[in-house]
């Protein structure tokens, strides 16, 4: 069955509107999520230039509070309905680096773009070739699904990138903080110096201890600092490293002792991920080589002797 020439005439146009609200929605979450809308303005008053800084946010915010507003209502489709699965979305963006209050709702009306963007041309192309069948509503429905959930593709995407990164680069940052506390500085001093030295070799580290360090600076308890430090991230060994401090600075024990046999359990808990890895390799191996490597053998090795065969007619 053909499709309709008005709708063929409407398809181009109703796709190009249909990108560019994804592009400018996913444009919006990036540039409103990264940074906490406090911490911003805080920084913007601290600094020398507050009063140029002032002005242009406020040129930006009529564009900015559009953009909110379209993905809000947007998104209201696909709210949660209870405020537990709210907390579990934004745990989700907050250990992906997406920490703004209005993250939520851009996630979901980005959801809900991606949804528009693989049902409506689905429903164009498979209701009028299948009419309302079982085949065409099938692939309308796979097609929903895909574009429904590429966006938590993506999200998780993110965050296992990050954490991983965290895992990896968490037992050089706490063996340069254990240098510091020897050498006499304090918690915030070290804080502050493996911040400076990290930033380039772990940029996400780096960012979330100058976080922490802009948090003391402004007066938070350094406990509620460092426990918001390992919730945020999803991380375990993170989580258990802050714990071990915050009970340290309780007690009064040796900071160094603790981070470093914490530092020792996480390359230990390193070393033992690789030996599994290398362990796995010999199973991983054995696919592409039942499949590949020896149907090549076989041929180079049989090859000649069957064509032979053929030739003298034994076939």
């Amino acid at each position: 069955m053909a499709i309709p020439e008005f709708m063929q005439d409407l398809i181009p146009l109703l796709l190009a509107l249909l990108v560019g609200v994804g592009i400018w929605s996913l444009l919006s979450l990036f540039s409103a999520t990264n940074k906490n809308e406090q911490t911003d303005r805080l920084k913007k008053l601290s600094s020398k230039d507050a009063t140029s800084s002032t002005e242009s946010s406020d040129s930006k915010g009529g564009i900015f509070n559009m953009l909110l507003k379209t993905a809000k209502a947007l998104a209201s489709p696909m709210m949660p309905s209870t405020e537990g699965e709210q907390t579990e979305i934004r745990k989700e963006l907050s250990a992906a680096g997406f920490r703004s209050e209005n993250a939520v709702p851009i996630f979901q009306g980005m959801r809900f773009i991606t949804l528009l963007i693989f049902s409506l041309p689905s429903i164009a192309y498979f209701i009028p070739a299948y009419g309302l069948t079982y085949d065409g509503l099938k692939y309308v429905v796979i097609f929903s699904a895909i574009g429904m959930y590429i966006p938590k593709i993506g999200l998780w995407y993110v965050r296992t990138t990050r954490q991983q990164e965290i895992f990896l680069t968490l037992p050089d940052i706490i063996d340069l903080l254990v240098v510091c506390v020897e050498s006499g500085l304090g918690l915030d001093a070290a804080l502050r110096k493996v911040c400076d030295e990290m930033k380039d070799h772990a940029k996400v580290m780096a960012s979330e201890l100058s976080l922490c360090n802009f948090q003391l600076q402004i007066g938070r308890v350094r406990k509620e600092v460092l426990r918001d430090l390992g919730e945020r991230n999803g991380v375990d060994d993170l989580r258990g490293l802050t714990t071990i401090i915050i009970q340290a600075d309780r007690f009064g024990s040796s900071i160094a002792n603790a981070l470093r046999v914490q530092s020792d359990t996480m390359r230990t808990k390193r070393r033992q991920m690789a030996e599994e890895k290398a362990a796995k390799c010999a199973v991983q191996l054995l696919f592409p080589m039942l499949f590949f490597i020896f149907p090549g053998v076989f041929i180079i090795l049989v090859g000649p002797a069957a064509i032979k065969m053929m030739m003298s007619g034994a076939f």
